[in-house]
């Protein structure tokens, strides 16, 4: 099915090895992963070999979006449908899968066809987002579900939490107070414990305790932004979306 995958030199071989220690998987079928680099356009001038990456792309294109929007539907509890669907598309879109294509350095394992090499595809977002997407497809053909989901998760929990901090503007009090209300049915209580420095420059310094467990403390130059500064500090310990 795949003429290439025995014909994998000792270079190749290494390349690949290196690039899923990086990754953080390892395939078992190591031909599998090397489908997923090739473009294309490689296919069009290499006699003999019709198979590229287009179809693992889109399988990797539907299990990526399946894990971001479980991801998704978790973190954003108390939005609606058109709210999500617009965090994903963010999250999922060519910018950002070809940024972390490029921070993998997925670029140089790249198989490409003459004229795209010379037109410059290693550097074109299309290319290396679709590339990602196949990296997927082909790690849920090989490892299953899981390994995909963690693989995800690994790279794209990042991009989430940057979507969700636009949207919130970092408005941890709110967050925090909407968590606790819908989970336990309480709220935050913030707690100024000291205060230091001259009177024009002044520090204060809260803590929150969320049921029990306190946070904190934390510095701001006024007493909201020190309960932001401890209300992020909880959100974070917290591992909350």
């Amino acid at each position: 099915m795949f003429p290439f995958r025995d014909s994998l030199t000792g270079d190749r071989k290494q390349n690949l090895l290196a690039f899923q220690k990086q990754a953080g998987f390892r395939f078992k079928d190591a031909g599998l992963l090397d489908l997923a680099f090739h473009h294309r356009s490689s296919t069009n001038e290499t006699t003999g070999i019709r198979e590229n990456n287009e179809r693992l792309e889109f399988l990797g294109d539907a299990v990526l979006g399946m894990v971001v929007a479980a991801r998704l539907y978790e973190c954003m509890a108390d939005r609606q449908e058109g709210d999500l669907a617009k965090a994903k598309s963010v999250v999922v879109s060519e910018d950002t899968l070809s940024g972390i294509a490029l921070s993998l350095r997925i670029n140089e394992y790249l198989v490409l066809g003459k004229g795209e090499e010379m037109s410059g595809g290693r550097a074109k977002k299309a290319i290396l987002a679709d590339a990602v997407e196949a990296i997927i497809g082909a790690l849920y053909l090989d490892s299953g579900i899981k390994a995909a989901e963690e693989f995800i998760l690994k790279i794209m929990d990042p991009q989430i939490q940057l979507v969700l901090q636009n949207r919130h503007h970092k408005d941890y009090k709110t967050l925090l107070q909407e968590y606790l209300q819908k989970q336990y049915k309480t709220i935050p209580r913030y707690a100024l414990v000291k205060k230091t420095g001259p009177d024009h420059d002044r520090t204060f310094w809260v803590t929150v305790d969320l049921r029990g467990s306190v946070y904190g403390p934390e510095s701001g130059k006024n007493k909201k932004e020190a309960e932001q500064a401890a209300a992020k500090r909880a959100w974070d310990e917290l591992g909350l979306c």
